[in-house]
């Protein structure tokens, strides 16, 4: 029997990488589409809203379509969904105006939220806690306010979790902070200002990984990305510091891989791996003798 519902999680305790597919825009959120991705040799999926369609409905679809189509090989239910929220992670008010998309994305049943151009402490700060239920107390008073989650969509999500109303209202938590929890919450770091803060806002308890955003930051820093140019240094600097922080904190670190490269990221610690490749997660898993059915 699994040891965790996220399945993304589980795979992390073990210190082992985890690979993603699904990029930020155009995923078919169908209940076919489910059944079809219910044995993706991906470990999670992520969802794109930030920049495509908020479609609650084909969500709710989409991870009916999971549940039936699985379980996993590994004997998950479903593939983990981590969902890429609209919201831009720029201010405490911006996040508070806003907290009622994280309501909408988790009463789906999804195991994850990732908040874009996350900017400040303060920003994350109300992020996590408008993922939680008030109930939930772990890291309350130590650098965390009560949750802000409201009761009602235990009903919709507890069915794709497959246990019942209660225990969802406890399981639904971000880990690593709370060890039974099994939300895994992120961040991106991809603005200047969100460099100037990194060390302080991953220090912000409840996050799971996080990841520096090289085409927002390139942007950001007015450069024009090139691949065939070597990187700036302030992109190499920013990398750097938001690796660095995510060690200190106890927090996965997103970054691409590809099969050239991905066994000396894995040895530098990278430990969330994008890229959409099955090939690269191959070679990974069999570098890590990882033992978990795909």
């Amino acid at each position: 029997m699994p040891a965790h519902i996220n399945k993304a999680i589980e795979l992390l305790e073990q210190d082992q990488p985890i690979y993603y597919d699904g990029g930020h825009t155009g995923h078919v959120l169908t209940y076919e589409q489910g059944k079809i991705d219910s044995k993706t040799w991906a470990d999670y999926i992520n969802i794109g809203m930030e920049h495509g369609s908020f479609n609650m409905n084909g969500l709710d679809e989409y991870m009916r379509g999971l549940v039936d189509g699985g379980p996993t090989n590994s004997g998950h239910r479903t593939p983990s969904v981590i969902v890429e929220a609209p919201v831009e992670g720029t201010s405490e008010n911006i996040i508070r105006f806003n907290a009622w998309q994280f309501r909408q994305i988790l009463s789906r049943g999804v195991h994850g939220i990732l908040l874009c151009q996350a900017e400040t402490p303060d920003a994350v700060r109300a992020y996590i806690e408008s993922c939680r239920y008030p109930i939930n107390k772990p890291g309350v008073n130590y650098g965390l306010d009560r949750g802000t989650r409201g009761t009602g969509g235990q009903p919709s999500a507890s069915l794709v979790w497959g246990i019942n109303q209660s225990e969802y209202t406890n399981k639904s938590d971000p880990w690593p902070l709370n060890p039974e929890g099994e939300l895994l919450l992120g961040v991106k770091i991809e603005s200047s200002r969100a460099v100037i803060n990194v060390e302080q806002t991953l220090s912000v308890p409840g996050l799971g990984f996080a990841e520096m955003g090289p085409g927002d930051l390139h942007m950001s820093y007015g450069i024009k990305r090139d691949a065939s140019e070597p990187l700036d240094s302030r992109i190499t600097e920013a990398r750097q510091r938001v690796f660095e922080a995510c060690k200190k904190n106890g927090i996965a670190f997103l970054e691409v891989a590809e099969p050239e490269n991905i066994e000396s990221k894995i040895d530098e610690g990278v430990r969330v791996i994008a890229g959409h490749r099955k090939d690269t997660a191959e070679i990974g898993r069999k570098y890590t003798k990882r033992k978990m059915a795909i």
